[in-house]
């Protein structure tokens, strides 16, 4: 008896084992269905139809100027990637053949079994293989290149040089370039000399800007050469570019700002590409820019800079943005966070309903990121801090209310049932029996939103939500990298010591 109690359980396959590998040969996945592995077989459809959908997807973009057949971009790809391609593809038929004898191994089964999971190891590398392709993963770029942006880094490690700065005499002389030579009109002349002051001409005096073809290429504008006199011997010099409506810009290669040196008697010269600037909205035909050449030299005692006083104030505008939205976001999630908590609004199908209403509004706003709903609010109301109070409160009462609702879910419902059975109403039951009990996992969730915000509103910035990103992408935009240092290490020091704060406050009230 007790051996007939431990024999092997006949699997109730649909068909037989043959059937089932051919099954899969012809749908992937549909030989496991039949042999009642319906989860198996689903994922394994679901894999193939995405890894040979994504395959066909990255043929066509990598043939997507070959104009003949499937066969023609399926070469054409191949001559681009013929290993990726190569891989895919074997990839692909062996995942394919691999899930027919899956199948049939499956259905020929004579007791309960599962597949084996190393068909979907094969799956995971065929995804990690397109993931890699498909994310322009370049290793021998990034180690190549690397040594081109330590300088960059190392100024946004130490940028403290850019903190402290000193009141400064500023020795110039521009000259007038045209932008672009017009036939119709003669370029300027150099200027005249001033006995005493120093002189800057360049030649040619008019030339193109830097720009951009149609395949966002850079076009090189034209080489002018510098020469200037008059200035301070032995002493570094800026070369700066002015617009024709006033605006300053430091001429920059590489990211770097172009710095010469005079000789012995305060001159030098220097060949240098005009810039890639805008031209003004209201420019018509040929404009006059003027380039400039400056010596800098400090006088007085040291004091912080433009970039430290900005960062301070706009990190502190940071963090109160986010106790703001912090604060209306609890106000708002408070009660709608009642209306989500499945335990008090199931009495009645309307109640229930609300309920189902309302989680599905919180998970919508939820999924959108605070960064679009930023983008949103700023064309609601124009750039600044309170777009990006508007956009954190949203995800916030989103949020809050969703984690609220379900401490309200998990409280002990003893109390509950105590107090209703006094008779109290709906509304006394909530204020003696539930709300003393979702204190603290109010208290903790609310303080870690605040975290959560300070640190999401120097995102919301790089859109226009103000806070200190909105200087961060500014900085780094016009590749002063100092200063964007600057504010990183702002950032990073601010949410360690809030981090900290938010842990003492829960360790000591929670």
């Amino acid at each position: 008896m007790a051996n007939k109690n431990h024999q092997p359980k006949k699997r109730d396959s649909l068909v037989s084992a043959s059937v089932a590998g051919i099954a899969s040969l012809i749908i992937p996945g549909l030989g496991q269905m039949l042999a009642r592995q319906i989860n198996r077989g689903l994922v394994l459809l679901g894999s193939v139809i995405s890894i040979v959908g994504l395959l066909i997807w990255r043929v066509a973009l990598l043939a997507s100027r070959v104009t003949g057949g499937p066969m023609d971009k399926l070469g054409k790809a191949l001559d681009r990637l013929p290993f990726f391609i190569g891989i895919m593809i074997g990839g692909t038929v062996i995942l394919w053949l691999w899930n027919a004898w899956d199948a049939y191994r499956l259905a020929q089964a004579e007791e309960e079994a599962r597949g084996g999971l190393a068909i979907f190891f094969l799956i995971l590398a065929l995804f990690f293989a397109l993931g890699w392709q498909i994310g322009e993963i370049d290793l021998y770029k990034a180690a190549t290149e690397l040594p081109d942006t330590l300088p960059i880094l190392t100024k946004v490690l130490w940028p403290w040089d850019a903190a402290v700065t000193r009141d400064e005499r500023v020795v110039k002389a521009g000259a007038p370039i045209m932008i672009p030579c017009s036939e119709e009109e003669d370029p300027p002349g150099s200027p005249e000399k001033v006995a005493g002051e120093p002189y800057v001409r360049v030649d040619p005096t008019c030339g193109q800007l830097t720009r951009q073809s149609e395949d966002y290429e850079k076009i090189p504008g034209t080489e002018v050469t510098i020469m200037a006199e008059g200035f301070e011997p032995n002493e570094p010099v800026e070369i700066w570019w002015e617009n024709p409506i006033g605006d300053e810009y430091r001429l920059l290669e590489d990211g770097d700002p172009v710095i010469t040196r005079t000789d012995g008697q305060g001159n030098f010269e220097i060949q240098v590409v005009l810039p890639y600037r805008a031209v003004p909205t209201s420019a018509t035909g040929p404009q006059i820019y003027e380039i400039q050449a400056r010596q800098t030299f400090p006088v007085g005692g040291p004091k912080a800079s433009d970039p430290l006083l900005q960062t301070i104030e706009r990190m502190i505008e940071t963090i109160f943005l986010g106790m703001m939205a912090t604060l209306f976001g609890i106000v708002f999630a408070l009660p709608v966070s009642f209306l989500a908590a499945k335990n008090l609004m199931s009495g009645s199908w309307f109640t229930l309903g609300i309920y189902y209403v309302v989680r599905t509004i919180l998970n919508i706003v939820r999924s959108i990121e605070p960064l679009i709903w930023a983008i949103i609010a700023t064309q609601w109301i124009g750039l600044g801090p309170f777009a990006g109070i508007i956009a954190l409160t949203v995800h916030t009462i989103a949020a809050l209310g969703k984690l609220y609702s379900e401490s309200i879910e998990n409280i002990d419902p003893g109390p509950i049932e105590a107090i209703h059975a006094t008779g109290a109403t709906r509304l006394q039951t909530i204020m003696y029996a539930v709300i003393p009990q979702m204190i603290p996992p109010f208290v903790s969730f609310s303080i870690y939103r605040w975290d959560i915000n300070v640190r999401m509103s120097t995102v919301i910035g790089l859109v226009g939500g103000g806070g200190i990103g909105f200087i961060l992408i500014q900085y780094i935009r016009l590749f002063q990298f100092r200063s964007a240092g600057i504010a990183v290490w702002f950032i990073a020091i601010t949410v360690a010591i809030l981090d900290y704060v938010s842990a003492e406050i829960r360790e000591r009230y929670v």
